[in-house]
């Protein structure tokens, strides 16, 4: 009963209150569901069952990378004009068609100009999605939603992860296509929900001067870069983690799995609590100060445990995995809440996309920096590694207070103008 009970008032703090904030909720499980069922069995799909190979597979994806972090201001600048809603509900259509062909490529070029349409969609609806945020809550009610939207993408995305784990075991062209397909149709779905949520305003340009701000707000784009070095710890724990622990430790492999649920539990468990406050400037740069140490603190764990005994490293792991997601915690609450009190209320869509542009970099930047540092350097990669994060970090406190003192300024430059 106790066990019952705590799991029910945890599930409460998991969902967001009835209305909109709870069908935009509803369309996150239903866009990461979709997402599991391809994230593992793209890149098998595409070489063993498409013919590509693993060098047309990787241009393909940087590629996407490259031109998600071109288009991610433009699309988030076209939410702000157009309407957040329309915008993200327009994309996941455009995604319902391009995930779909794609299950259906059989060269390297529709590869290659699919997949970019693909990611330019995606990242466009992340940053019209942060406006959707902006628009249906006040200020003090934003970070909490985008904790819960994570927890809840950690749900969806295992739930289909499991499903994906059918399709490899039965390894034929037909099961991979019905993921694909299957993902392709999450997007239908969450369209028609978007579609459920309120209308929310454009806000049209009537006056003079640069159409997009974001990309002119300096302190803003330096808080951004060095969002996107401690982004980098995504790539660290899907790629160079995995690495590690299978080429350069004793533990034995299955270890991978429960270092990935480690993670994945932790998030859904504590991501609500890890956010409380940080809506606040002040409490959102500290996040990411604490973010970088307990980054670094884990990457000095994960450098300890190459040449250890099996079960000595097995500890080590877990530990290391356990610190990694505390500051992986603080690091995306930090973020929701610089990114959301940085921005001026008329161009959340622009900014959103512009601070996407870390991740974009990050995505970029990661599968090259951590396997070059931690697989092919070793423990000392690893602390380079851990030294990059705690001083990205550290520096974030002193860019949010220019950032915040230069926000009046750009405020005057383009402010909010009635429809």
């Amino acid at each position: 009963m106790f066990i019952t009970g705590a799991l029910t008032r945890h599930t409460q703090r998991l969902l967001p209150d009835p209305g909109p904030a709870r069908v935009l909720a509803a369309g996150t499980l239903a866009d990461t569901l979709g997402k599991g069922l391809t994230l593992s069995l793209s890149a098998i799909f595409f070489t063993r069952s498409v013919g590509l190979s693993v060098r047309e597979v990787s241009i393909g994806l940087a590629a996407a990378a490259v031109v998600s972090f071109l288009t991610s201001t433009p699309l988030g600048h076209l939410a702000d004009r157009i309407g957040p809603r329309e915008v993200l509900a327009a994309l996941q259509v455009a995604q319902v068609g391009t995930v779909g062909c794609l299950a259906f490529t059989r060269s390297f070029w529709p590869f290659l100009v699919l997949s970019c349409v693909s990611a330019a969609c995606g990242r466009g609806a992340s940053a019209a999605r942060g406006a959707v945020v902006a628009g249906l809550l006040p200020p003090d009610r934003r970070v909490r939603l985008r904790a819960q939207l994570r927890a809840i993408t950690n749900v969806g995305i295992s739930a289909g992860t499991v499903l994906a784990g059918i399709a490899l075991q039965i390894d034929t062209r037909g099961a991979y296509m019905a993921m694909i397909l299957g993902d392709a149709a999450s997007f239908a779905v969450v369209a028609a929900l978007t579609l459920r949520l309120p209308h929310l305003a454009p806000v049209p340009v009537t006056h003079p001067g640069p159409r997009l701000v974001a990309l002119r707000d300096r302190p803003f784009l330096v808080y951004t870069a060095l969002h996107g070095v401690l982004a980098v710890h995504y790539g660290l724990f899907a790629i160079a983690m995995p690495l590690w622990v299978t080429l350069r430790t004793n533990a034995p492999s299955w270890i991978v799995a429960v270092l990935f649920l480690v993670n994945g539990i932790t998030v859904v468990l504590l991501q609500v609590r890890a956010s409380r406050g940080t809506e606040s400037v002040a409490v959102a740069a500290r996040a990411h100060r604490r973010s970088g140490a307990l980054l670094a603190v884990g990457c000095a764990l994960f450098a300890f445990s190459g040449g250890r005994s099996a079960w000595i490293a097995v500890v080590v792991l877990v530990a290391a995995a356990f610190t990694h997601v505390l500051g992986e915690l603080l690091q995306a609450a930090g973020s929701w809440g610089l990114s959301f009190a940085l921005a001026p209320e008329h161009a959340q869509g622009q900014y959103q996309g512009a601070f996407d542009m870390g991740y974009a970099l990050a995505s970029i930047a990661a599968p090259i920096v951590v396997t070059t540092l931690t697989v092919g350097w070793g423990a000392p990669g690893w602390l380079l590694l851990g030294a990059m994060f705690a001083v990205a970090g550290a520096l974030v406190p002193p860019v949010a207070r220019w950032a915040e003192r230069n926000r009046p300024h750009h405020l005057d430059t383009a402010e909010p103008l009635a429809a």
